[in-house]
């Protein structure tokens, strides 16, 4: 068996009990400000920001730490208006029926509907794309392992970043998703679309629907044994 290294953990900082439940209160209270939003302000974002932000996803527990995503930050005008102009043509068929019934109630108390404006307006896009294979470095070829779930816990991290930094965010996902792929010129055997952010300032008269305001309690969402 092969030997691994290791380092100290140094960097690790432990906070007094009471502190440690403030902190935790104070991040509840952070994150209950976060919402998905569809109105956007075309205010610009500074670069820098969503490379920090980025960076910060890129920091998600993985499996194997083969970090299997990669992120494309869409500022540009045309490609924004290529992916809105897309999006919304798979959108009209599933608006049309291809989603079914059942779906398009769900979706009924958020008030979707097949125009996707913001993809344009807001200032930056975010493509988000799963690896089936990679390692740690970028020109290795090894399977990856769980995709989806080390995919997942990057967005999160990343939508909590971008929230953080003081910007709304949307998640979005047309289905299917190949068009990003030739778009962002990320056509490879080896990567899926996986989600699009939509990132920026919120308008002035941005809205939350008050369906999704409604959480589910501490009781429902979680076991204590």
């Amino acid at each position: 068996m092969q030997p691994h290294q290791h380092t100290p953990l140094t960097d690790f900082i432990e906070y007094p009990a009471a502190q440690m439940l403030t902190r935790a209160q104070e991040f509840l209270d952070t994150a209950k400000r976060r919402h998905s939003i569809r109105s956007f302000s075309d205010r610009a974002v500074d670069k820098r920001i969503i490379e920090t932000c980025i960076q910060a996803a890129g920091t998600a527990p993985s499996g194997a730490n083969h970090q299997p995503w990669h992120f494309v930050a869409i500022n540009s005008e045309a490609v924004k208006k290529q992916i809105r102009e897309q999006a919304e043509q798979l959108e009209r068929s599933f608006y049309e029926g291809r989603a079914g019934q059942q779906w398009l109630d769900a979706l009924k108390p958020l008030g979707t509907d097949a125009q996707k404006p913001y993809l344009q307006h807001a200032p930056w896009l975010i493509a988000v794309f799963s690896q089936k294979k990679g390692g740690l470095h970028t020109d290795e070829q090894q399977p990856n392992y769980y995709v989806h779930e080390s995919v997942g816990l990057a967005t999160g991290f990343l939508i909590q970043g971008l929230h953080r930094a003081g910007l709304a965010t949307l998640t979005h996902t047309p289905k299917p998703m190949s068009f990003l792929s030739e778009i962002c010129g990320r056509n490879k055997d080896n990567e899926r679309p996986y989600m699009l952010i939509v990132v920026g300032y919120p308008s002035d008269d941005a809205t939350v629907p008050n369906h999704a305001l409604q959480k589910k309690s501490l009781a429902e969402i979680a076991t204590f044994l």
